[in-house]
């Protein structure tokens, strides 16, 4: 048994999605009842997407910093118990919806109240947030600026700027700090209420045997800091602009592939650098989670290279990266690494042997198990691995009770029969009738010997598709989806911990 991944059984939950009065989830009062009810069902592993500030379509695979935290999950009820904020700031949010996010609403509802705190907070020397900026210094700076002249240019993205800050001229940038020195200063201290916030959850977790698994995306958004501060690391052309972007080809999701718009890193200049930004980039994850999934890691070995302008990403192709130098500069600055593989889609043997080289467990999606994927025979438990974390479904999935009763309509890579014939499988494959699905899929990976297994919330409640959290390649609506307190009931807990005890998927304390 693996130090680093104990047998054991989690769930997938981001904390957006969690239940509060303010539009979105937060790092609340809902968030340490969820670590409660976590325990309560013997689980001791709670995975979240990135926590990131979304940009683009408010996809947290979209941030517009990959070191910053999303100052919309920051607690306004903890500002409000610590002087901050008062209760009567709390009236604007009436009327939002409870069962999913309108995150233009919460935007412009929430960030002028955390503005608002630091008003409150700034007159007061604080030693804690003095050194919570000097320790991060390195991105913090470069980000702090960043969203102050992205608000000064109202949302434009930085390619839009004046000239001389697009160049990252010096004289302009010492001008424009100065110019906006308070701006620069609320930004630094509400990553700091987000870092304080989710590190004093993080405890609550830890105190009672829970694991975070974080998620790394493997790219970061265009319009972030990181590439604005970091052109060199990135292939852009002479205005800033990606030469070519990022994507996957066709496949399970989409016939087109997908096409994600992200820049390509310019993998000799990292390689130059000693990969220190990969480096920081993995210090400031492990400093946040316990353990971290690393989304596409096929790109790390080679990726798919898409020309700008292409609406779809079938004209790509598959470019070397730097491969396994990277993981080598990074765990001999920081040692041995809890990491999972996302070895999902197009893996070839050279991925492979990265991952079996740093002892990386990899990923096994049971809904694919029963079509006509490639990867399909790896993803039944029958032939699964004790390296391994297996999962009902992914954030990318249909809830398995959406899954389980589509029709196919809309569905480009699944026909009526594919349908009836994957149905079919998993009736006999689960030894089910179909009755609560959700539950012999959830038993299935429970029985495994995969060290690691995972469900999203919404398989653990048999939602459908209402549910679902993101469709791959469709713009808009995706992200929103939250769940109500209620739905945690005792006889869910008590499930869920019967089956993790019969399964010896328990933490021994």
């Amino acid at each position: 048994m693996s130090r680093k991944f104990p047998r054991s059984s989690g769930i997938l939950l981001h904390p957006t999605s969690l239940p509060t009065r303010f539009g979105i989830g937060d790092f609340g009062p809902a968030a340490y009842q969820f670590a409660d009810f976590l325990s309560g069902a013997g689980q001791s592993v709670w995975q979240v997407l990135p926590i990131g500030p979304t940009g683009y379509g408010d996809s947290p695979y979209q941030s517009f910093s990959a070191f910053a935290g999303n100052p919309l999950l920051i607690s306004i009820e903890q500002l409000a118990d610590e002087g901050l904020l008062s209760l009567s700031d709390f009236d604007v949010f009436h009327g939002l919806p409870a069962d999913r996010v309108d995150y233009e609403r919460v935007n412009q509802l929430k960030l002028p109240l955390l503005k608002k705190a630091y008003e409150h907070f700034k007159d007061v020397k604080h030693e804690n947030c003095c050194e919570f900026k000097d320790a991060q210094k390195h991105w913090l700076d470069d980000f702090a600026l960043f969203m102050a002249l992205k608000e000064a240019h109202r949302g434009a993205a930085w390619v839009h700027w004046d000239r001389e800050l697009v160049r990252r001229d010096a004289d302009a940038l010492k001008r424009a700090r100065e110019q906006f020195s308070e701006e620069i200063e609320a930004h630094k201290f509400i990553q700091y209420v987000f870092y304080r916030q989710w590190q004093k959850l993080r405890q609550h977790c830890a105190d009672r045997d829970i694991r975070i698994m974080g998620d790394l995306p493997i790219y970061v958004a265009h319009d972030s800091s990181d590439v604005w501060a970091n052109p060199e690391f990135f292939l852009l052309d002479e205005s800033g602009n990606p030469k070519k972007i990022a994507g996957v080809p066709p496949d399970y999701f989409s016939a087109t592939g997908q096409l994600w718009g992200n820049p390509i890193y310019n993998w000799e200049k990292l390689r130059e650098s000693g990969f220190q930004w990969w480096i920081e980039r993995f210090r400031a994850l492990f400093d946040l989670f316990d353990v971290v999934r690393v989304d596409h890691f096929r790109g790390f070995e080679a990726y798919w290279e898409i020309p700008t302008g292409e609406t779809t990403a079938i004209n790509g192709r598959w470019t070397k990266a730097a491969g396994a130098e990277v993981f080598s500069a990074v765990e001999s600055v920081l040692g041995d690494l809890g990491i999972v593989a996302e070895n999902l889609g197009v893996i070839t043997p050279e991925v492979e042997s990265i991952r079996h080289r740093f002892g990386y467990p990899g990923m096994a999606i049971l809904q694919f198990a029963f079509g006509t994927d490639p990867q399909g025979p790896t993803f039944r438990p029958h032939n699964y691995t004790r390296d391994l974390v297996a999962y009902t479904g992914t954030h990318d999935n249909d809830t398995i009770v959406g899954w389980w009763t589509s029709t196919g309509a809309g569905d480009s890579t699944r026909t009526e029969q594919d349908i009836r014939n994957e149905r079919e499988y998993a009736t006999k494959y689960l030894n089910t009738d179909g009755c609560a699905i959700h539950w012999a899929f959830i038993r299935a990976l429970m029985g495994s010997v995969a060290d690691t297994v995972i469900f999203p919330l919404q398989d653990v409640l048999g939602l459908g598709s209402e549910a679902r959290m993101n469709t791959p390649s469709k713009l808009g609506g995706n992200w929103r989806w939250r769940f109500q307190g209620e739905m945690l009931t005792e006889d869910v807990c008590q499930h869920l911990k019967e089956l993790t005890t019969i399964y010896e998927r328990l933490q021994q304390v």
